[in-house]
């Protein structure tokens, strides 16, 4: 059975940090494209970003473009989301995703498979 578990959320003051954490199990983590999407109050889930199997292949979001950097660790089964100068609309409840097929395109649309999240409050 796939399980995503995501911590390390929580409240930050506009221009602080979090880093995110999202621990894989049931499938084989090295293989697959993963994603952060997000879900603000009243509002769709947004994708974030996305990583290819080996690290190398990076794509963000244009609201977080330069500010938020995914990793991964595959001896670890972890993904990872490094929040960088947080802002008022970067509240949300986060996810990390795994698409039922491995293309880049389902990465980035398919986030049907994810876990139950972790909350990201961004206020003063």
């Amino acid at each position: 059975e796939v399980q995503l578990v995501e911590s390390g959320g929580g409240l930050v003051q506009p221009g602080g940090s979090l880093r995110l954490s999202c621990a894989a199990s049931g499938f084989t983590f090295s293989r697959y494209y993963m994603t952060w999407v997000r879900q603000a109050p009243g509002k769709a889930l947004e994708w974030v970003s996305t990583l290819s199997m080996s690290g190398i292949r990076d794509e963000y979001a244009d609201s977080v473009k330069g500010r938020f950097t995914i990793s991964r660790d595959n001896a670890k089964n972890t993904l990872y989301l490094q929040l960088d100068s947080l802002k008022t609309e970067d509240t949300a409840m986060y996810y990390c995703t795994k698409p039922d097929y491995n293309t880049y395109e389902e990465a980035t649309t398919d986030f049907r498979t994810r876990g139950p999240g972790t909350q990201v409050t961004v206020s003063s």
